[in-house]
């Protein structure tokens, strides 16, 4: 899976909490939001009066995908999605995510579907 396919699947499946996502697939969705933050912040940074209008904006438009992503990679690893609340715990929650984020998928389908493709 490649970058463009990986943001095409999680733009197209922005709000579907069902099956998984594969390693590639969250990794490169994760870049392009960041690049994204990145890009709205100097346009932010670059147009005066905007005043973090254009990130704010950006984040609303990227908080449904990054959190049915992330639910569908946990999935993948055999997880339920209720995990993802994990990001609430400070330091530590975000250190178990971070692990959980790059474990290996279960290689047979489990209770949330097949393995991903890529």
């Amino acid at each position: 899976m490649d970058f463009a396919d990986s943001v095409s699947i999680c733009v197209r499946k922005y709000v579907t909490f069902s099956g998984r996502a594969s390693r590639p697939e969250y990794w490169w969705f994760v870049l392009a939001a960041i690049l994204g933050a990145l890009l709205a912040a100097a346009f932010d940074g670059a147009a005066l009066g905007v005043q973090g209008r254009l990130s704010a904006l950006y984040f609303l438009a990227i908080f449904a995908p990054m959190i049915s992503v992330t639910v569908r990679r946990l999935h993948d690893t055999g997880r339920s999605g209720w995990w993802w609340w994990l990001y609430f715990v400070p330091l530590i929650g975000s250190i178990a995510m971070l692990i959980f984020m790059c474990l290996k998928p279960e290689p047979m389908p489990n209770r949330f579907g097949s393995p991903s493709a890529a």
